[in-house]
């Protein structure tokens, strides 16, 4: 793709910005202490502003570009069906809708071959516990803190961060565990092996005493995302399972960010030798071109459907326009090799880098990750792990993750930051070149992290 030339109209910005401040309100925001960037454009794995400044986004958007911005055939895709058949009602079955179904069951593990789609992550979520609970005619559902499930009503509920706390409900008929991660383990574990058997035994204690009887699903980030890519243990998931087996619950694995390439493979839990009985997607499914998500379904919870009707549905279930960015979006992941680059990237490039940046800044603590889904965990303190800011840190309490971050824009690198890490989340086919960009961009920018290290 041949770069594109940025021509700078700080004017045209400038309306940009003055129209978005009057009229829109954005998310996870106090709309008074925001300051958006005016984006011009994007292409691969870059974007613009109106002053011309361009900036390598390691952020995949919201890690839903696993294909950059504006490839050209999925644009074309949603040119020719936009000319085709723009829209359709869900019930009836059109053939883009068809082939996306096909082809995303074909990659699904086992016999996840029933797609139901939905308009993104969070609602793939709701739909996926709702479910798991009229197939097993049970209420609660056990999810961990550390994770991010969406916004929507039963998914914020069972989301694990702080986004959580404002939406509360405690009739929602949700309980929480820890999940394994060693590196601040809640179980002081100091091996792989024994952190896995303690959260183990922990998800099992807690399912004793919740009532087996009362449980309908577990639901799990294969490798969860924005909490902090924590790499599940060897063997952990496969407990998982064989825990929700013995008690006739639901195994639930939220794919939303990790699939479609991210970590290596077309889905997560391909690493880990598993099957769930739902999968929940979004995001990389159509690079996020147009909105779309989905659960992919179990013969056996499908079955439950066949003579009794699924009470739930969207108007733009499987929206044509989305359907055939998805299309798209698989076969040019198939003809560029989009997830074996992600793998490469991730293990010649990505993953030596950044523990090479490890070695030499004392804000970083932790190197995780796999494929092109890693984080960097900052801190204060390399002995005692101590945060380089505090739990949900926000104002003067996070000024040394402000300062991290506006350094890695002065550079060029669009980052993502959340709480006290930075995650490396470029493009799934993101060049060797854009990634040794990338890292070095993050160098000169973790040494302004390191002057808050003790």
């Amino acid at each position: 793709m041949t770069p594109h030339v940025i021509e700078p109209d700080p004017q045209a910005g400038a309306a940009v910005k003055a129209a978005d401040r009057a009229h829109v309100f954005h998310s996870w925001s106090a709309q008074g202490l925001i300051d958006p960037l005016a984006v011009a454009g994007a292409e691969g794995s870059y974007f613009w502003d109106y002053d011309g400044n361009r900036y390598l986004d390691f952020t995949s958007g919201l890690v839903y570009t696993n294909i950059g911005y504006q490839h050209p055939r999925v644009v074309a895709a949603i040119q020719e069906q936009a000319a085709k058949l723009t829209t359709f009602a869900p019930a009836f079955a059109i053939d883009v809708r068809s082939e996306a179904a096909r082809l995303i069951a074909e990659r699904t593990p086992g016999d996840l071959d029933k797609i139901f789609f939905t308009n993104g992550g969070a609602e793939a979520v709701e739909n996926a516990v709702r479910m798991a609970r009229l197939h097993t005619g049970r209420t609660k559902v056990l999810s961990a803190y550390r994770s991010y499930h969406g916004a929507t009503s039963t998914a914020i509920n069972l989301t694990g961060d702080p986004r959580r706390w404002a939406s509360d409900n405690g009739s929602a008929g949700v309980v929480r565990f820890w999940a394994p991660f060693l590196y601040r383990s809640p179980f002081y574990a100091t091996t792989e092996a024994e952190e896995c058997a303690r959260a183990l035994q922990h998800l099992e204690d807690t399912i004793a005493f919740e009532g087996p009887a009362t449980i309908a699903a577990i639901i799990l980030e294969t490798v969860p995302g924005t909490a902090g890519i924590m790499t599940p243990p060897p063997g952990y998931l496969a407990g998982v399972r064989e825990i929700c087996d013995k008690y006739g619950i639901v195994f639930v694995l939220d794919e939303v960010m990790a699939g479609f390439g991210r970590t290596g493979k077309w889905f997560a839990a391909e690493h880990f030798d598993v099957v769930p009985d739902l999968m929940t997607f979004a995001k990389g499914v159509n690079s996020g071109y147009v909105p779309l998500g989905g659960v992919a379904i179990s013969e056996k919870i499908a079955a439950t459907f066949d003579k009794r009707p699924y009470p739930g549905g969207l108007t733009y279930s499987g929206h044509p326009l989305a359907c055939a960015a998805a299309v798209a979006t698989i076969h040019v992941m198939e003809d560029e090799k989009v997830v074996e680059n992600a793998a490469h990237i991730g293990e010649t490039v990505l993953g030596p880098g950044l523990r090479e940046l490890a070695e030499r800044h004392p804000s970083v603590g932790e190197v995780r990750g796999m494929g092109v889904f890693w984080a960097l965990d900052l801190v204060k303190n390399r002995e005692t792990r101590e945060p380089l800011v505090p739990y949900n840190a926000s104002g003067e309490a996070n000024a040394p993750m402000a300062a991290f971050g506006a350094a890695a824009k002065k550079n060029g690198l669009w980052p993502f930051v959340n709480m006290n890490r930075t995650h490396a989340v470029p493009a799934c086919n993101v060049t060797e070149a854009e990634a040794k960009e990338g890292l070095a961009a993050l160098d000169a920018a973790l040494t302004v992290a390191d002057e808050h290290t003790a």
